[in-house]
């Protein structure tokens, strides 16, 4: 058990990172003691606006300091699985900033580290802690509300290489590893089921960014649940992702932190948790867990599956141009 305060690294000085470092003001005896950015410039001002004493360019530097006890990643996709398993291997907790690894190999890699430290590693899947997935959460597991299908549209320009900020960056997003891990996910643990059956169809590749930019997945749950996912870089429009969950008691319409009903009425969030901030819940989650010495709600094990699906939605596909073949009746992917 770490003694308080939890001292706090943060890896990664662009949108995410500052989401992560507001959050973390909101949390008692928590203090950031270091920032970490591939630019020097960069961590230092990020620093300086947090009133954090120490900024680095070198993640090694501060996983060797004795003032850091836990590291957040929100660093670019390609660098997650290295750097998760040298914080654990540095004893230090971590939290890995959606997706957990672009690949299942470097997945299962980061989990396999976690079991053998004993070590906090969680993932930074915000989805089970916007206030308005937990409301839906909460109705499911006291049996008044029955998920009939999740219908989800994840939309952004992005035809050139920008961040949440509008600011260029160094590496490129993936649609499937990253924004529908989101959902594969988020449909587990709003049904409490495995996914049984899943289905994708891929768009063109970006040629200069090297990227399929458009992405359609189909899933279905052991109980029968059905979630559809529409995934677009090349929308012109307001960017985001909306949700729609099709119940037998109700619609109710998510975006983010806020949920509706069918017909556009607000439902009150207020008292689902002890923020109305995704971020804020989840990094609460993860320093709870440190504090109690528990696996966090969003472990890298817990996800795992998700990742498991995403891999083998992406070793079909490179086979065919559609992976919805399979006879009906029949699941494609076995229940994991």
């Amino acid at each position: 058990m770490v003694v308080r305060p939890l001292r706090v690294a943060l890896a990664g000085g662009g949108a995410f990172g500052l989401k992560h470092l507001d959050a973390l003001a909101e949390i008692d005896d928590v203090v950031v003691t270091s920032v970490v950015s591939r630019r020097l410039d960069q961590a230092r001002d990020v620093a300086a606006k947090y009133d954090v004493a120490h900024a680095s360019a070198d993640l090694d530097e501060v996983l060797a300091r004795d003032d850091v006890d836990a590291v957040i990643l929100a660093t670019p996709t390609q660098l997650h699985a290295e750097q998760a398993v040298a914080a654990m291997r540095a004893g230090k907790h971590v939290q890995v900033e959606i997706p957990l690894a672009d690949n299942l190999a470097d997945a299962e890699r980061i989990v396999a580290v976690a079991r053998e430290t004993g070590l906090v590693c969680m993932v930074g899947h915000t989805r089970r802690f916007n206030p308005s997935h937990r409301w839906i959460h909460r109705k499911v597991e006291a049996d008044e509300l029955a998920l009939q299908q999740l219908t989800v549209q994840t939309y952004f320009m992005r035809r050139s290489n920008l961040n949440a900020r509008n600011e260029p960056r160094t590496w490129t997003d993936n649609l499937l590893w990253h924004h529908a891990a989101h959902t594969v996910d988020l449909f587990r643990y709003q049904t409490g089921e495995e996914i049984v059956e899943a289905h994708a169809l891929q768009g063109p590749v970006r040629p200069d960014l090297g990227i399929a930019m458009d992405l359609s997945i189909q899933l279905r749950a052991a109980g029968g649940a059905i979630c559809t996912l529409s995934l677009s870089f090349n929308n012109d429009g307001p960017f985001g992702t909306d949700f729609r969950y099709i119940c037998d008691n109700g619609t109710y319409l998510a975006r983010y932190d806020d949920l509706f009903t069918g017909h556009g009425e607000q439902i009150d969030l207020s008292g689902v948790g002890a923020s109305s901030n995704g971020i804020e819940v989840q990094d609460r989650e993860f320093v709870d867990a440190i504090r109690q010495g528990r696996e966090p709600e969003s472990s890298a094990a817990a996800v795992l599956p998700c990742y498991r699906i995403l891999a083998d939605l992406e070793r079909r596909g490179s086979k065919s141009a559609s992976c919805s073949t399979s006879t009906p009746g029949v699941a494609p992917m076995p229940a994991r």
